[in-house]
Order: structure tokens, then C-alpha cells, then sequence
């Protein structure tokens, strides 16, 4: 078994795959600091800049000092505080669904979601580029997992009518696809799902805080109330850490009562609850920041294409620099540090073979360095990496 793993990690090594991890102080604000060098930060998810927000930092500290650090036990037990479901409540009424349970991370929500509402007798029909969570959910519960193209609804349409004799089915689709920066055909699926009877679940971890007025997408798009299932996280553009689901009673009582990350797991300390919950009331009194975000991150979009770079699909905050080749992504990785910018260098599984990009993500607090960052991409298309 060591000869197994050791052959691994050297394949790993020779096709330039092999993952590190920076070593950095804090890495959430405009600004990461390695070795004692400050970069620009381009690859955090906190795209509302909201982890720096004096009221929510205030409402987590306080919350340590009241109610400790852990929360000490699964909430099933005695893991409950009145927060928490102060939090829940404000969720639900924030996406329009009558309930909302909060869990630790995304991806423990949809090990949840999937693996309680789906089995072997189920049909899940799940969009190729979907996130991890999604696919090892699908395969924890057991269900046909059936991948359509990627935004391909005619496909997902056909792989529908041939597995139309299963009666259990559920279709599963990020909106905000995080590597590609672009979005589902929602109202098409929606439609094919009631045409199909079946249930639709859908993971907003980067468009909630952004979308609808940062409700996310599926209020975007007008269908909020047409969605059975509802993820999104907050350790996004919420600036904190957790997720929730949200949709009707049933749906949330059963998970509450099937779901095994959420029954077995010690549930988010306080801290962590308290900030969430200031979150959302920001997000609630600023809803407009995230349409300024999508703003900015489509002029830059449009100077990069400008400059002859693939941006692929990208409609949001996140954009991909595809460069193809992976040992190519990561020298354009360390020119870009050169220039004191820090951005994402991705590369396979995480997206498909011969795609390796750089993923930037747009934040509201570097809008003030636009200039900085085209110039070193500028620079970047001059070297001819």
C-alpha cells in the first residue's frame, strides 16, 4: 500500500497537479501576506468584502463572550441556542421558503440533502460541472446518478424521457457554477422538472449575497417559488462559515430528521452562528452591493477579453483565465506574483483535462485597484506564457 500511495504522489508531482497549501497569515481580506510579501488577494470567496465588517465582528465577538466557543453538542442533544433559530427563521423569510436548518459547511449540506432524499431506487440527474459536494452526495445515497451536459437542457430533456419509468427523481444544479463563473438555464430546468415530476435542488453557495437583490439566483431568475430544494452558504459572500437549506415544512422537518451530517455533527459555535446572522442583516440593508460587484467584475471581464484571454462562459464575479495546459497556469500563477497580485491556479479534477485556468475572484473591496490588476495582465499577455 505505501509503494501504492508513494507512485501516486510522484505522478502527481510529473503531471504538475500536485497541491500545497500557501503559507499565509489570513487569506479572506483585499490583501494576503506570504513570506512577509503583501499581494492583492484575487482568489477569496469573501466577495462582499464582509468579513472585515465592524458589526459583524462585533456580534461574533460578543457571542464568544457570552455564550463560549463551542456549542458542544449536535443540536439534536443540547447544541441549540436561541440564535440559531433566530437565524433559521431569518433565512427562510430572506429566500421566501417556509423553513431554513442551518448546517456547518456546504458541502455537509448536501451530503444531507442527497443522501436523505435520494436512494437506490432514485434518479438523480446532476449537470456535469456540478461541485463535489453535489457528486459525493449522489453517490453516497446510492441513487442512479445520471450526469447531463454541461447547461445542456435538450440532453438533460432526453436523459429525462428515457429514465422516465424511475419515479423518484431528483435534478440537481449549481446556479452560480464557481469555476466557470457562469449560470444554470434554471427556468428550463424548472419546467422539465415539473414536466417530469421531479425535484429540483439547487446549489447557491456563489450567488447567495450576490443575485437578487442577495437572495441568489433562483430570486433573480423569478422562480424562487418554482425551487423544492434551496442551498447556500455563508462562508462566501456572507464572510463567515456554514451553510442552510431552505424550502416547505416537509421538506426541512425530514431532513432535519434524515439528514446525517446534520444529526451526527456538533453544530457551528456560537461565534460563528452570530456572525452569520449579522451577515444576512447586512446583506438585507445593503442589497444592492451585489449588483455593484457584478458590475465591476464584468468591466474587468471586458478587458481581459479585450486582451485575448479565454474568460470562457463567466457572467459573474468569478472569471477563469483558461490557458489550457497545467504547468502553463502555474507560471502565469507566479508572473502574476511578481506583480504582486494572488490569484487561484486551477487545475484538474477540479476542472476538466487541458482547461487549467487561473480563477479570479471579483471582490467589492479591490474595485479601488482595477488599474493595478489589468496592468498585470497587461503584462502577463506581453510575457507570452
Amino acid at each position: 500500500m505505501r509503494d501504492k500511495i508513494k507512485k501516486k504522489l510522484n505522478e502527481l508531482h510529473e503531471q504538475h497537479l500536485f497541491r500545497t497549501m500557501p503559507e499565509m497569515s489570513e487569506g479572506a481580506g483585499k490583501f494576503v501576506n506570504i513570506n512577509g510579501i503583501k499581494y492583492l488577494n484575487l482568489a477569496s470567496n469573501n466577495y462582499l468584502g464582509l468579513s472585515e465588517v465592524e458589526s459583524i465582528r462585533s456580534a461574533s465577538a460578543e457571542a464568544v463572550m457570552k455564550l463560549g466557543t463551542t456549542s458542544g453538542a449536535s443540536r439534536i442533544v443540547t447544541g441549540n441556542y436561541s440564535i440559531y433559530d433566530e437565524l433559521e427563521h431569518k433565512t427562510a423569510l430572506f429566500k421566501q421558503t417556509e423553513k431554513a436548518l442551518v448546517f456547518n459547511s456546504g458541502y455537509a449540506a448536501n451530503l444531507a440533502i442527497f443522501s436523505a432524499f435520494a436512494d437506490r431506487n432514485t434518479a438523480v440527474f446532476s449537470d456535469k460541472l456540478n461541485h463535489a459536494s453535489i457528486i459525493d452526495g449522489i453517490m453516497l445515497s446510492g441513487a442512479k446518478h445520471v450526469r447531463y451536459k454541461h447547461n445542456d437542457v435538450s440532453d438533460l430533456a432526453e436523459l429525462l424521457e428515457k429514465h422516465k419509468d424511475i419515479k423518484d427523481k431528483i435534478i440537481a444544479t449549481d446556479t452560480v457554477f464557481s469555476m466557470d463563473g457562469d449560470v444554470c438555464r434554471l427556468r428550463d430546468i424548472v419546467a422539465l422538472a415539473k414536466q417530469y415530476g421531479a425535484l429540483t435542488v439547487i446549489d447557491e453557495a456563489h450567488a447567495s449575497g450576490v443575485f437578487g437583490r442577495g437572495c441568489g439566483y433562483a430570486r433573480e431568475a423569478g422562480l424562487e417559488t418554482s425551487v423544492d430544494v434551496h442551498m447556500g452558504t455563508f462562508s462566501k459572500a456572507f464572510g463567515s462559515f456554514g451553510a442552510y437549506v431552505a424550502g416547505d415544512a416537509d421538506i426541512i422537518d425530514y431532513l432535519r430528521n434524515k439528514g446525517r451530517s446534520f444529526i451526527y455533527s456538533t453544530s457551528l459555535p456560537p461565534a460563528v452562528v452570530a456572525a452569520n446572522l449579522a451577515a444576512l442583516n447586512y446583506v438585507q440593508d445593503n442589497h444592492d452591493i451585489g449588483y455593484r460587484l457584478l458590475d465591476f467584475a464584468d468591466s474587468i471581464r471586458g478587458s481581459l477579453r479585450s486582451m485575448g484571454f479565454d474568460t470562457g462562459l463567466s457572467v459573474t464575479q468569478i472569471i477563469p483565465v483558461i490557458l489550457g495546459a497545467n504547468e502553463r497556469v502555474l507560471l502565469a500563477k507566479e508572473f502574476l506574483m511578481e506583480k504582486g497580485i494572488y490569484v487561484g491556479a486551477i487545475r484538474p479534477p477540479t476542472v476538466p483535462v487541458n482547461t487549467a485556468r487561473l480563477r479570479l475572484t471579483m471582490r467589492l473591496d479591490v474595485m479601488d485597484e482595477s488599474e493595478r490588476i489589468l496592468d498585470a495582465f497587461r503584462a502577463l499577455k506581453a510575457s507570452g506564457i
